[in-house]
């Protein structure tokens, strides 16, 4: 048996992992699709007690940031989303074998990004239905690639956690041996 091991098993060849992408892209625009199809804009639909279907359509960024201005934040969006794209699949690339939580993460926000990025260049704007309510508090309208993108930061974020918890009893390990 071969001891020489390839660079794909020392990495774990994460790019397999980029079908989970395309998933949410499909999930995200065949959803908006329909819900601009049997949806009135603006016209919540009940669901059930604090939510409703209502299409919207977001010029901005998360929480209508930007949505006001004159038009450039369409493109602005479109160029910082494909670079950051760049950015998670060159990570994505780079991580190790045991990396796969990392990995999910990645590719959640990798596809919601390109969900997004899919409705600014052909609408000019992200189209928007998932509304939740408390009383006459109202979240701002969103998205499958939101909730995709969210749950990838998320993952990000307890990955630290995780990865801070491992280096913390590694360090106090290493000096009970040391003594």
């Amino acid at each position: 048996m071969d001891a020489v091991m390839t660079e794909d098993q020392v990495t774990g060849n994460k790019l397999k992992w980029l079908w989970l992408a395309a998933l949410v892209i499909v999930v995200d625009l065949g959803t908006k699709a329909m819900a601009s199809a049997m949806l009135t804009y603006a016209t919540p639909v009940p669901v059930f007690p604090m939510f409703n279907l209502t299409l919207l359509h977001n010029t901005g960024a998360a929480f209508s940031f930007l949505a006001q201005a004159d038009g450039w934040q369409r493109w602005f969006f479109v160029v910082l989303a494909l670079g950051v794209s760049c950015v998670l699949v060159y990570w994505l690339k780079g991580l190790k074998r045991h990396e796969t939580w990392m990995a999910v993460a990645i590719v959640l926000i990798l596809g919601g990004a390109l969900g997004n990025v899919y409705d600014r260049v052909v609408h000019g704007y992200v189209v928007d239905f998932l509304h939740f309510y408390w009383r006459d508090w109202h979240f701002p309208a969103f998205n499958f690639a939101d909730t995709a993108i969210t749950i990838g930061a998320a993952m990000m974020i307890l990955d630290m956690f995780r990865n801070s918890d491992r280096e913390d009893g590694g360090d106090a390990q290493r000096s009970e041996q040391s003594q």
